[in-house]
């Protein structure tokens, strides 16, 4: 079955209040891991939460979520805005849920390289070497919770890697969701600047700032995001990269391998991947607002997902490359969900 479905995300943003009192309810249990990675010296920071009571596991409820190209997962994924996470949310309805960060985000390993000046070495972490990150926490997981599959979970960046990954390894995928799918480029990328690429680069808030307000019209650029949320996500983001607070103005590095995989992939007009051997279901979720991977880029990766069953392709008004931190994110909340449920075992 194939569907494709746009949804007005308003009439969805409301049942979210009852569920961060069911996520309270269930008593969501917290778990920290450092993951080795696949060479020596490496570590991947790995975050779990799954209701206390949830003693068996089983692929259709166990989920495995990463990043984009510029800020790591926990901080996002798991940021209780307005008291709610979106783990938290995923978690209160029977699942256990995993964020990861790949090197050179977040609290996982930093390549030394990162400590150079950009300019001194080529740029790093690369989508084969991210991939292989991935490929060592979905072992992790599958191996702890003594299950052959899992679902997986990428956005924006991290749909290329999820998608490379379940690909090469359609054997360990359950379910896939691609949020805020990169596809070839008819666009110009808002991560590129243009030039010489270093092996980092260095992101301000006010640059962050700027980015997030891409494509809004004018007239919804004010409520988009509640008053603090920016600045608590800013907040706790920035915080992960003690080096980085030094500078002035404070500013995140992020690897510059995505950067270069975009040149010689995306903006070059070559896949990244061949959709065509994902052979589980998959669901393609964005919003009508998004100027990083805007919704063409979607609507022309789906047709290609020939041997997915039951894939969906869902476009979400009022929302942009950020809805997760934005006023509707109840229904992208609600429409990744439901896409889990239907299934689950």
């Amino acid at each position: 079955m194939q569907r494709r479905v746009l949804l007005a995300a308003p009439a969805l943003a409301a049942p979210l209040i009852p569920v961060q009192a069911q996520a309270q309810a269930a008593r969501i249990v917290t778990e920290e891991f450092m993951v080795p990675a696949s060479d020596a010296g490496i570590e991947l920071f790995v975050r779990n939460k799954r209701p206390e009571s949830m003693t068996s596991f089983t692929p259709g409820r166990t989920i495995i979520m990463v990043h984009g190209a510029t800020y790591p997962a926990h901080t996002a994924f798991d940021l209780p805005l307005g008291g709610l996470s979106w783990m938290d949310y995923i978690a209160s309805r029977g699942f256990d849920v995993w964020c990861m960060d790949i090197r050179g985000y977040g609290r996982s390993t930093r390549p030394p390289e990162m400590s150079q000046p950009p300019e001194a070495n080529p740029p790093l972490v690369r989508g084969v070497t991210a991939v292989a990150d991935i490929l060592s926490v979905s072992n992790f997981v599958r191996g702890r919770r003594s299950i052959p599959k899992c679902v997986h979970f990428g956005y924006s960046w991290g749909t290329a890697l999820m998608g490379r990954f379940a690909a090469d390894n359609p054997a360990v995928v359950e379910r896939l969701v691609l949020y805020a799918p990169i596809w070839n480029r008819q666009t110009p990328s808002l991560v590129d600047q243009g030039g010489t690429i270093g092996a980092y680069r260095f992101v301000t808030q006010e640059q962050a700032r700027a980015r997030r307000g891409a494509g809004v019209p004018e007239a919804h650029r004010a409520g988009l995001v509640p008053p603090g949320w920016f600045e608590h996500w800013a907040g706790v983001t920035w915080a992960t990269d003690p080096e980085g607070l030094r500078r002035n103005p404070p500013a995140l590095r992020a690897p510059n391998g995505v950067v270069a995989d975009g040149r010689e992939y995306w903006s070059a007009g070559r896949p990244y991947y061949d959709p065509a051997k994902i052979t589980a279901p998959t669901l393609l979720v964005l919003g009508e607002w998004d100027q990083d991977t805007p919704p063409y880029m979607a609507q022309t990766l789906f047709p290609l997902l020939t041997a997915s069953p039951g894939k969906r392709l869902v476009i979400l008004g009022e929302g942009t490359h950020g809805m997760w931190m934005e006023r509707n994110r109840g229904a992208l909340f609600q429409a990744v969900q439901v896409f889990l449920e239907e299934a689950a075992a």
